[in-house]
């Protein structure tokens, strides 16, 4: 699966608004790790990095962040996520970081594997040099 921006159902209700998440019918892997960041400083980036075998999906729970990838060539694509019933889907090997986090954003990560520091590729010029 390519990357890709996923629409999770949203109950309207008079008294506030319902979304829910239920395993592999609206996540495309079977969820073992969730971990959030929240209280990112002004102009601070979080992020930065790929993975070479983790899927990850983004939430923006609460306020806004852009998500930036870059591809192996350079070029870069931006996703703004401000809408807690919409996320990013990203597969293994994407570069990506986190910028203009509003007050009180709160992102959400899903991901389809436990924590492996071994996972991670730290420079964007290994991804493009080892072709991983």
């Amino acid at each position: 699966m390519e990357i890709a921006l996923l629409d999770f159902p949203k109950i309207s209700d008079p008294r506030g608004n319902l979304t829910f998440l239920q395993n592999e019918e609206h996540i495309p892997f079977k969820i073992k790790r969730v971990f959030w960041t929240y209280n990112v400083p002004g102009g601070e980036l979080r992020g930065g990095h790929a993975y070479k075998t983790q899927h990850e999906v983004i939430i923006a729970l609460s306020g806004s962040f852009d998500v930036i990838v870059t591809s192996k060539d350079g070029t870069t694509s931006k996703y703004s996520l401000n809408r807690s019933y919409v996320g990013l889907y990203l597969p293994p090997l994407t570069w990506r970081h986190m910028e203009n986090f509003s007050t009180n954003a709160l992102s959400l990560h899903l991901s389809n594997s436990v924590y492996n520091p071994d996972d991670y590729i730290y420079k964007l010029v290994e991804l493009i040099q080892e072709g991983i």
